[in-house]
């Protein structure tokens, strides 16, 4: 069912806003007029589940002043939940009531998005939800992880701890990914400016030098013959090699996520030389990390697995996790499956076993968890230190080659002139 955002007056005359679950603008007129509401304006709608604009949404559901850098500014990220889930587990603490606790952080969030999926919230567990389910109307913004460690923490009776966890976890990926996104930065700007100045080359500057040889009609070298066909290339028919160039990173991109080129492409990945390496590491220490953090919130095992498979991107690896819930279900160890895989390091499996047969899973799985992120930053702080240099030779041999192949047939000019 929709999700309507309402302004109206209430019996005071006074203006309110609110959200109203109701099938239609007309269904929600009459909800209000029993609570004694007049409305005056829909603001706006969405599905219940998850935002999405429901039936004749669409103009509804879009901001007033249509602006789309408002909506780009109000999208929700992670380092937004974290601190948001920080902000609720303080005030818990602190003894608020879960009501008041979520009232505060609609009037505090400035994300219009957010305010309005907190707002949806507050109104559910006001009407006698669990937080829990609240929030799992709206799992594509906090995911399943987010909803499973939020009803363990309300079945336990420790949600205030279970969020604080949560959002200790919830900042620890966002760091993670914003090193490596932010570390990759500068190689991307390397290689985007030399690309422009490489189209710029061969568009602008070498077709006139060139037409000074072609007009001599002398016996290029094969470096120069290379150059001018190149640059005609670029020149005559761009207009097929960049829409191809496109088209074929984009037709990649397609059957790498397809459900039959998926697997194959993640077999791949993890066999690739250096990179290879990086992307298993990389999901193994969100694999321990979140599998961790699930059983401290009392999430049961076998759910446990089931949400980890779910947040593992890489398909094989995420086969392996899939098979490790079935063998587990049969009353096998955490261990076992995952070392007949072979996709997982001897450190991994004999630190879960060893966690096993001491009572401290969940401590072994977070030093996993700690040392493959300490390798991960390593190795992309190497991979970035040996970007850079290798770039700027690339794009030296390559401003080289155009030089050379210039400056060539006019040294042969000049002395068959002598």
């Amino acid at each position: 069912m929709p999700v309507f955002e309402y302004k109206g007056l209430n019996e005071a005359g006074k203006s309110v806003t609110g959200l109203q679950e109701a099938d239609s603008p007309k269904s929600l007129r009459t909800q209000l007029r029993k609570n004694g509401v007049f409305l005056t304006e829909v603001l706006g709608q969405q599905a219940s589940a998850g935002g999405k604009p429901g039936k004749g949404g669409a103009a509804v559901a879009a901001a007033p002043s249509g602006d789309i850098a408002k909506m780009a500014r109000s999208r929700i990220t992670t380092a937004d939940i974290a601190i948001t889930t920080r902000q609720l587990a303080t005030l818990l603490r602190a003894g608020v009531t879960l009501v008041e606790a979520l009232t505060a952080l609609v009037d505090q969030v400035e994300k219009e998005r957010l305010k309005r999926i907190l707002s949806d919230v507050k109104q559910r567990v006001n009407e006698g939800s669990a937080l829990g389910d609240a929030l799992a109307q709206h799992q594509k913004v906090f995911g399943a992880l987010y909803v499973n460690m939020v009803r363990a923490g309300e079945h336990s009776g420790a949600l205030d701890a279970v969020l604080l966890r949560l959002a200790d976890f919830t900042e620890g990926q966002a760091k993670l990914q914003s090193k490596i996104v932010g570390t990759l930065i500068y190689p991307a700007i390397m290689v985007i400016i030399g690309g422009g100045v490489l189209v710029m080359l061969m568009t602008v500057v070498v077709p006139k030098v060139t037409k000074i040889f072609e007009s001599m009609q002398a016996t290029l070298p094969w470096t120069t013959q290379l150059l001018i066909f190149s640059s005609n290339l670029f020149q005559n028919w761009w207009f097929i090699l960049f829409p191809a160039l496109f088209g074929g990173v984009a037709l990649l991109v397609y059957w790498a996520r397809s459900p039959q080129g998926k697997p194959i492409w993640d077999k791949r990945v993890l066999k690739a030389p250096v990179f290879g390496s990086l992307v298993r590491m990389l999901a193994i220490a969100r694999f321990t990390r979140t599998l961790a953090t699930l059983l401290k919130s009392g999430v049961p095992l076998l759910t446990a697995m089931d949400i980890v498979k779910n947040i593992v991107t890489n398909s094989v690896l995420a086969d392996v996790v899939e098979k490790a819930r079935d063998a587990i279900r049969e009353g096998e160890s955490i261990a076992n499956p995952l070392k007949r895989s072979g996709e997982f390091p001897p450190l991994v499996y004999h630190m879960i076993a060893i966690g096993e047969r001491s009572g401290q899973l969940e401590d072994m799985l977070l030093s996993v968890a700690d040392s493959y992120e300490e390798q991960v930053n390593v190795r992309v702080a190497a991979l970035t230190a040996l970007l850079e240099p290798m770039i700027i030779v690339a794009m030296g041999a390559v401003i080289a080659f155009v030089a050379f192949s210039i400056l060539m047939p006019i040294l042969q000019i000049n002395t068959s002139i002598r």
